[in-house]
């Protein structure tokens, strides 16, 4: 007889759809109807389970008080010409939030993989600041809690894969060795920033590390990032809790950005980080959704690291599996690698 298969958990609540930013927004509820249908379709096996409640105290551990009270009381407008707020905005926001950190707390405790498709993003938000579609940092909240909540939870990773650097989550963390911070993003678009010399300041030098990639770079450029700097990072800083930020949007159908990455070479990445975490942290890994706005690709792209962490695989085939960029920008990898080997062994 086959091993039963354990559903895995997955993070959602209707609040994840019913966020609205404005008509035509590539923020869009079609990103998680998406990935919930592709998941229904395939037979995926999951276990859907409810945001826990987050309090304005606890966003305090990565957002000033300022911060908290603009969100909460801002109104119905424009906070900045991409993000829109509505009346509702802020308990959606806690929601998402608390999406992430129930993922978080249960990988914890029962060191297993599991999944979160929250709605609004949250990694372009800062301590004082917010930005990009995103409100609160979901992300970079739920590490803090782990933090503040597990004795044995003493280093934190988190990979941020997304075609958009993660601004909001890199400043949080920028002086706190107890986070690894890194990121793969497309260098010269939205925010702007994440270059490699961004290395993090005070005691947290050497814990971020920015992989800013030039446009068009895909599978290749990826792989070779992962092999030379990613893994050997990871292996060396030996995290008690991996979170990986997955933004879908470095994909080649994504309309946002110019990254070519392959939905197979998404998956090459997603499942050594699943790997890694199930291996080398025992089993205390969580992966969480930020961008990525080609719904199809999203879908199959997060889905297939949830079919991977189940033990099983995708009925449907692949739709989007021309791999480009086989070489990889190696003169952008050794640049990086130059930076980065003043603090790794690379």
């Amino acid at each position: 007889m086959a091993p039963e298969t354990i559903p895995v958990p997955l993070y959602y609540h209707e609040d994840y759809v019913r966020h609205e930013q404005n008509p035509g927004h590539p923020e869009s509820p079609d990103r998680v109807r998406e990935i919930l249908r592709y998941i229904r379709d395939n037979d995926l096996p999951v276990d859907l389970k409810a945001p826990v409640e987050i309090t304005e105290e606890d966003l305090q551990l990565v957002h000033s008080a300022f911060h908290i009270g603009r969100i909460r009381d801002f109104g119905v407008g424009y906070m900045d010409p991409d993000t829109f707020h509505t009346d509702r905005t802020f308990g959606f926001s806690l929601r998402a939030a608390g999406g992430v950190v129930g993922a978080v707390r249960q990988c914890i405790t029962e060191r297993r993989p599991t999944f979160a498709i929250p709605r609004p993003p949250g990694h372009h938000a800062g301590y004082d600041y917010n930005m990009g579609f995103c409100y609160l940092n979901n992300v970079a909240l739920s590490a803090r809690m782990a933090l503040k909540e597990f004795e044995d939870v003493e280093r934190i990773a988190i990979v941020d894969i997304d075609a958009h650097h993660g601004n909001g989550t890199n400043d949080i963390f920028n002086n706190d060795p107890s986070v690894l911070y890194i990121s793969t993003h497309e260098w010269g678009i939205f925010p702007g920033t994440g270059h490699y010399t961004d290395v993090g300041s005070g005691r947290g030098e050497g814990k971020t590390v920015n992989l800013p990639f030039n446009g068009g770079s895909g599978d290749g450029t990826f792989q070779a990032a992962f092999e030379n700097i990613v893994m050997p990072i990871l292996m060396q800083y030996r995290p008690d809790l991996l979170l990986i930020s997955f933004g879908g949007d470095a994909h080649l159908m994504d309309y946002l950005t110019t990254l070519s990455l392959s939905t197979p070479g998404y998956l090459e990445l997603v499942r050594s980080l699943i790997d890694f975490g199930t291996k080398e942290v025992g089993g205390r890994v969580c992966m969480e959704l930020e961008g990525g706005y080609h719904v199809y690709a999203l879908a199959e792209s997060f889905a297939g690291a949830i079919a991977h962490a189940s033990g099983t695989e995708p009925k449907d085939p692949l739709r989007f599996t021309n791999r480009m960029d086989e070489r990889g920008d190696r003169k952008r990898i050794d640049e990086i690698m130059d930076t980065a080997a003043s603090y790794w062994k690379l």
